[in-house]
């Protein structure tokens, strides 16, 4: 029935700050910044790999009520919407490093498991992020 995955959702509260964290800080790329009138699409992918979008979206309406919109913006500042991103990595601790160099915090460092390296840190609106140096 199905072949692919092409799009994926987080909340931000700010999608020009996210430009500036996922694009600017984390190196993915820019795939679609369309202005739709009722809101604005913001997708990003890993460089190379527009077939699988992040689409960054801000919680209001036509989506929501701006009540339910205000108890999203809550839970995402307090990183309990439940979703997250994972990416992998060649190197972990090499991509861990460049990210601190940024500035970057992380809410753990790379650490060995049984599926290979692995670390996490959270966006600036508290989004879960990890990423992975799978075992080989």
């Amino acid at each position: 029935m199905f072949n692919a995955i092409t799009h994926s959702q987080i909340y931000v509260l700010d999608q020009d700050k996210a430009l500036d964290f996922y694009v600017g800080t984390l190196g993915l790329e820019v795939t679609a910044d369309v202005d739709l009138g009722f809101m604005r699409w913001l997708t990003v992918s890993v460089p190379g790999h527009p077939e699988r979008q992040i689409l960054l979206e801000k919680p209001g309406p036509p989506a929501m009520s701006e009540e339910t919109a205000e108890q999203v913006r809550e839970l995402v500042t307090k990183g309990a919407t439940g979703g997250s991103l994972i990416f992998s990595t060649d190197d972990c601790r090499k991509t861990y490093e460049a990210l601190v160099a940024k500035g970057v915090e992380f809410t753990e460092e790379p650490t060995d498991r049984p599926y290979g390296i692995d670390c996490g840190l959270r966006d600036p609106f508290g989004n879960s992020i990890r990423f992975t140096q799978p075992k080989s």
